[in-house]
């Protein structure tokens, strides 16, 4: 069996492959690859190993209709067009849960920068700034008894709750289609309806799936109803939240501050006025960026494209059905 990677991964899911007797050929530049070249590629191989955004869409999936299988290494699969893979009978495996912890931690890392402007003070001590000391500048906010929001808790959501509560004691409120009864039993968290999110939370967190219903549903509608000492998260998907006007709001003092881990679109270009917003953290989508996790998640999209070796279901499979009788 041989393999194609879109990524060079942590070493040690590529020796467990090589050790099964599968060829992995890992992708060794420092650009993405272009959808037809990457069909031209995989043409070549049984099985996919997706690391990042490619673009796994019907035309792809029509071309390569050999491949055996497709391992993302990511729990989030909105680049995959899943319904036609599993038409064609392409099993599809993600990494849920594995980075969970790690995900959570980098909202909680974003909500505690913005409010306390960290990364705009840093940027004053570089450009020379640190001075006179005026004891009314530069406030930030506490976060103590405020009240989290979380949009999807699932289980990230449900980590960063746990942060949340432990740390500064807030409450949790969350929008989800279905009740989390796990969650709600740990933290207490309150279901509310997405006008009622808006309203009041101190902090919102995006932790849901992209999907045509949360794809741009954080607009400049939703932002208006927002609290104007509301910090706004998102750490899932860049397309879940409008760039533009989450910009405006900013600038209008809509809400108070916003953290990304994602942009819309990817990468920010530097010349994006968020960068310059005293209020505003921005990172390069390091949410899963921990050795441990980092390793983990390619262990586990191993672990799919052996199973498919040996005939068995993936463990971790994005599209069951196919193994329905």
């Amino acid at each position: 069996m041989k393999i194609f990677v879109t990524r060079i991964i942590p070493s040690g899911a590529v020796a467990t492959l090589q050790e099964a007797g599968i060829t992995v050929d890992q992708w060794q530049e420092k650009r993405n690859i272009g959808h037809q070249e990457l069909i031209d590629i995989c043409k070549k191989y049984d099985g996919l190993i997706s690391v990042g955004q490619d673009l796994i869409d019907r035309s792809f999936l029509q071309s390569c209709r050999h491949l055996k299988v497709i391992a993302q290494m990511a729990v989030g699969f909105d680049n995959i067009d899943v319904e036609e893979a599993t038409r064609l009978g392409i099993p599809i495996g993600n990494t849920p849960g594995v980075l969970s912890k790690a995900t959570a931690d980098t909202a909680f890392l974003l909500m505690m920068a913005v409010s306390r402007k960290a990364m705009y003070m840093n940027h004053k001590i570089m450009r020379g700034e640190w001075g006179f000391y005026e004891p009314t500048a530069d406030l930030g906010i506490e976060l103590h008894g405020k009240t989290l929001g979380i949009f999807g808790l699932g289980k990230i959501g449900l980590e960063m709750a746990r942060l949340c509560q432990g740390a500064y004691g807030m409450k949790i409120i969350y929008c989800n289609r279905n009740h989390n009864p796990e969650a709600e039993n740990a933290t207490g968290a309150r279901k509310v309806n997405f006008e009622e999110l808006l309203a009041f939370s101190d902090v919102l967190s995006v932790h849901t799936a992209l999907t045509a219903q949360t794809k741009g549903i954080f607009n400049r509608q939703a932002f208006d109803q927002m609290k104007k000492t509301a910090i706004f998260i998102n750490t899932a998907r860049g397309s879940i939240h409008n760039e533009e006007d989450l910009i405006e709001a900013m600038r209008q003092g809509s809400i108070w501050g916003c953290g990304l881990d994602v942009t819309n679109p990817e990468p920010m270009q530097p010349d994006n006025p968020l960068l310059d917003m005293p209020t505003a953290v921005i990172l390069p989508h390091i949410g899963s960026a921990t050795q441990q996790t980092r390793a983990a998640m390619a262990a586990i999209a191993a672990e799919n494209i052996l199973a498919c070796r040996k005939g068995e279901p993936l463990p971790y499979p994005v599209n069951p059905e196919l193994y329905k009788p």
